[in-house]
């Protein structure tokens, strides 16, 4: 799962711990004398490669250390415009990214982390990729769907193995929708719900994931020949069936996907509450009544039907009515659907 860092306190700490060379120099103020040391150390054209990037890693750790944030992104720029064969330019651009976190300036931030993607090769420090982690940043900056759909499946193809998969693939199926691409969200849900840990991943803000990809790619492979243009004509369509005690038409109207028979205090999600039954058993023997008139849900989007009869244990069951969200189908979207049943009185 991906996880997000704090940068503003923790920059230099989750710089010299994960990439720098050991640092004697404490993460206070950075002493001037020490600086002035090192920057005329910079100077000698004899350096070795590995000296140079601990003279420079040193300079900029001290300046993060101090939060000169600025000074940092000035002095790192500096250097890979000047030295543009340097083999580090990735991770002082790295540096550069999350000194611009570490301000709030996410936009250059995304830029430089961006640009490292496109113009620079990966680079791996202390056994972690540069690439890998601007795309973990970029997938939580970047404020637009297409660019992170991109970082998404950048991210899934080159570094399958330090990320889940699974989650990735749920949650570029749903910046697909905010993008409207339809049909490529559903062909990531699908790939979603192949995965071997599907069912019981637990992905952060989305505690529904498999049964509303499931329900989504079921519906999809379904005939949807229960939905109604309308809901007055579904609702006059299941009068009429309670009416006749037609069970069979009863039995037809029911959404075939995800159908639940509830209580009011469960979930719909519960595996518990979805039910493939039929009305039959229900009907048999009892005198079954409906309100003359239907009872709003709390959007435009609902609505119940108050019925009594069924039960003597539930005598009163509430009709739950839906508009189908499925705008891969224009044919389809907007129609209504019977979803399912609450049993007992409502609960405001």
């Amino acid at each position: 799962m991906l996880k997000k860092v704090s940068y503003a306190a923790g920059i230099a700490v989750l710089l010299v711990c994960i990439f720098a060379f050991p640092s004697s120099v404490s993460t206070a103020e950075p002493n001037r004398r020490e600086q002035m040391q090192l920057t005329s150390l910079l100077k000698k054209s004899d350096l070795a490669p590995g000296s140079r990037y601990a003279i420079v890693n040193q300079i900029a750790n001290n300046m993060l250390s101090a939060n000169e944030y600025q000074s940092a992104v000035l002095f790192l720029t500096d250097w890979v415009q000047k030295h543009p064969d340097d083999a580090y330019n990735s991770y002082w651009l790295l540096m550069t990214g999350y000194a611009y976190l570490s301000i709030g300036a996410e936009p250059f931030a995304e830029y430089y982390f961006d640009r490292i993607l496109r113009h620079y090769p990966d680079l791996l420090v202390k056994g972690r990729s540069v690439h890998f982690l601007c795309l973990k940043n970029l997938i939580r900056i970047s404020k637009t769907s297409s660019t992170r759909i991109a970082y998404f499946n950048e991210m899934i193809n080159r570094f399958p193995s330090d990320v889940s998969v699974t989650e990735l693939y749920y949650r570029r199926a749903l910046e697909y929708e905010k993008d409207s691409e339809w049909e490529a969200a559903l062909r990531s849900f699908v790939q979603f719900l192949e995965q071997s840990d599907a069912p019981t991943i637990q992905i952060a803000g989305e505690p529904n994931a498999y049964s509303d990809a499931r329900r989504l790619v079921d519906f999809n492979n379904s005939s949807k020949d229960w939905t109604f243009e309308n809901l007055d004509d579904l609702v006059a369509a299941v009068k009429s069936a309670i009416t006749r005690y037609d069970w069979r038409a009863l039995d037809k109207y029911c959404s075939k996907i995800n159908f639940f028979y509830m209580s009011w205090t469960q979930d719909e999600n519960d595996p518990n509450s979805q039910k493939e039954f039929s009305l039959r058993v229900y009907m048999r023997g009892q005198r079954i009544t409906f309100s003359d008139t239907l009872e709003r849900g709390t959007t435009p989007n609902e609505a119940y039907l108050r019925t009594r009869g069924w039960s003597p244990y539930s005598p009163v069951w509430y009709l739950y009515f839906r508009k189908v969200d499925f705008p891969i189908d224009p044919d389809i979207n907007g129609n209504w659907e019977w979803a399912g049943i609450y049993m007992g009185e409502r609960l405001l």
